[in-house]
């Protein structure tokens, strides 16, 4: 469900991708957004804990707050509460009051002990492997009526895009990483090679053999056997250099 101003808030945190150096930072910064949204929204003071789901492996990620990331930590540590709820159902999840609601007996009891009276938990739909929940917490009993469960509904909508953008960015960003340590690597090798062949008069197949025997009965790899070969020979480190 849309709500006037959702076109500027979904600018915004597309800023704060651009922002941003890694998903963590991007999620810190979003938790603080999504607090500061619902505080306007509810007229009170609320913090904002960020929980991401992937690959069935539960975390808390970011918080406004360090009380907010703490009480997310404690939930995901207990293994019961509305974020968890939330993840389970893909629903908003409201506890209205610490006091009266009997669903999480223990979490409640660490809620009431760090002056939390009231938690929404609202998920992030991300993708079959993935998702994510924001765990809202106040100072106040019954703040999370249905009119600020819509607003936070409304958010999460655009924060799961934002979010979905992000970990793509991040994945493509570790995917290039991967490949250039891999190049970096099989430029190593080569060189070593080339030396071997070089010092042996042999065939790049034959070097390469006699490479990899040696990573074998030294139980080091490759790539590190071709690095101190090629620093010997060098009297210092090599740096080889790929330019994608």
């Amino acid at each position: 469900m849309a709500t006037p101003g959702s076109d500027d808030e979904f600018v915004q945190l597309h800023d704060l991708i651009l922002g941003s150096t890694d998903v963590g930072g991007f999620l810190t910064e979003l938790s603080a957004v999504a607090a500061s949204t619902l505080t306007d929204s509810a007229g009170v003071f609320i913090e904002c804990g960020v929980t991401v789901r992937r690959r069935k492996r539960t975390a808390t990620i970011a918080g406004s707050s360090e009380r907010a990331a703490m009480l997310d930590k404690l939930e995901q540590a207990l293994g019961d509460g509305p974020c968890i709820a939330s993840l389970e159902t893909m629903e908003p999840v409201v506890l209205v009051d610490v006091e009266t609601d009997p669903r999480w007996p223990e979490y409640q009891k660490v809620l009431a002990e760090n002056g939390c009276r009231s938690v929404l938990g609202v998920p992030l739909a991300l993708d079959q492997n993935q998702s994510a929940a924001l765990n809202f917490f106040s100072s106040e009993p019954s703040v999370f009526v249905p009119a600020v469960v819509t607003r936070a509904e409304a958010f999460a909508h655009l924060a799961g895009r934002a979010l979905r953008l992000a970990l793509r960015i991040a994945d493509a960003q570790n995917l290039a990483d991967d490949l250039r340590a891999a190049m970096q690597s099989r430029t190593t090798i080569d060189l070593a090679c080339g030396v071997i062949m070089a010092q042996n008069r042999c065939t790049q197949d034959d070097a390469m053999a006699l490479l990899t025997k040696a990573s074998s009965h030294r139980n080091q790899k490759l790539r590190d056997l071709a690095a101190d070969l090629l620093g010997r020979i060098s009297n210092g480190t090599v740096n080889t250099h790929f330019d994608p």
